[in-house]
């Protein structure tokens, strides 16, 4: 093939609806992350979860595709930064510390 290539969506590709979701994390902390977030709708793909090396071992990575109605009621209130008592955290630290599970 000669020419450039247009990189633009084809008329035959599927849509895509939906919202997606990278999540990154312990086993129990990705089955807990995800129960949470079907519990905001449904989840209508998820991916295997794949193992992180290096200073990340013993975590993984999951992908999530979910069905959320925008306009749903929220059932709590999201506290603003300053009221809920959020904290940054070193990570270098935090890694150099964390116990296998």
């Amino acid at each position: 093939m000669t020419g450039t290539r247009r990189d633009t969506p084809s008329r035959r590709d599927p849509a895509l609806s939906g919202l997606e979701v990278w999540l990154t994390g312990t086993r129990a902390e990705l089955r807990a992350a995800t129960t949470a977030l079907a519990g905001a709708g449904c989840v209508i793909w998820q991916g295997t979860p794949r193992p992180l090396t290096g200073a990340d071992a013993g975590r993984f990575r999951l992908y999530l595709r979910l069905s959320v109605t925008a306009d749903r009621a929220t059932t709590g209130r999201i506290a603003p930064a300053a009221d809920n008592r959020a904290a940054l955290i070193d990570l270098n630290t935090a890694r150099a510390t964390r116990r296998p599970a």
